[in-house]
């Protein structure tokens, strides 16, 4: 007769086995700018990260939400305290929350959808750097690979958007519903002009919020990911 720890045991086992089913996933971040930059990741934290380095980020089974970008312009203190030209994160190094406009973002979702995780690139909330969001070497099964975004907005920027060390999305600008999908264009939101301006020149990213069709990437669950900064 099995002991009451040993019941206990198997009584578990069928939970720890559908944990392990699900698939955390390693993030390496590299910085290809030739300036630097501060990497932040909701969950992850952040890290200084000067040209040429690298940073790896464990991100748990089942992360929904999940945010990767670059913040530029910033000065902390011994602390972790401070602020950041673009992509501040409530003023700390080590973002638990996240980054204001404008920012370039990696998204994802974890074993979202029988077994896949979602990724995908956003200038919904502007740009700041260039980016590439790909699976790590190696990786099979992703359809479509992984979405770039590799050219320069903030320097085409139209000047009702230009933002110190970026360019702002319109609804960030103007906070309209017809550019946030909000309110009255929450059910019929479409492309605009400034919409098709950033899909212009990152035709891989998201240009606003129902851009769904040529922007959201699948790849399977246990993926591992490289997100490139200034690629």
């Amino acid at each position: 007769m099995a002991s009451a720890a040993a019941s206990s045991a198997l009584r578990v086992l069928p939970l720890f086995l559908l944990v392990a089913a699900a698939h955390a996933a390693t993030f390496t971040v590299t910085n290809k700018c030739q300036f630097t930059v501060w990497g932040a990741a909701v969950p992850g934290g952040g890290q200084k990260l000067d040209p040429g380095q690298q940073w790896k980020v464990e991100v748990p089974a089942g992360t929904t939400s999940g945010r990767v970008w670059a913040r530029t312009g910033c000065n902390f203190d011994g602390s972790g305290n401070g602020k950041c030209e673009t992509g501040d994160c409530g003023g700390k190094l080590q973002c638990t929350q996240y980054g204001q406009a404008p920012n370039t973002l990696a998204e994802f979702g974890l074993n979202q959808y029988e077994g896949q995780d979602f990724i995908d690139i956003s200038v919904i909330d502007g740009f700041n750097v260039p980016m590439d969001f790909l699976p790590a070497d190696g990786t099979t099964g992703c359809p479509k690979g992984g979405p770039r975004c590799d050219a320069d907005i903030t320097a085409q920027c139209p000047s009702e958007l230009k933002a110190t060390g970026g360019c702002n999305n319109a609804c960030t600008v103007f906070k309209q519903d017809k550019y946030c999908c909000t309110g009255s264009a929450a059910d019929n939101c479409g492309p605009t002009d400034y919409s098709r301006f950033f899909k212009g020149q990152c035709s891989d990213a998201y240009s606003y919020p129902k851009d769904d069709a040529t922007s959201t990437y699948t790849c399977p669950g246990g993926t591992n990911y490289q997100v490139i900064f200034c690629p």
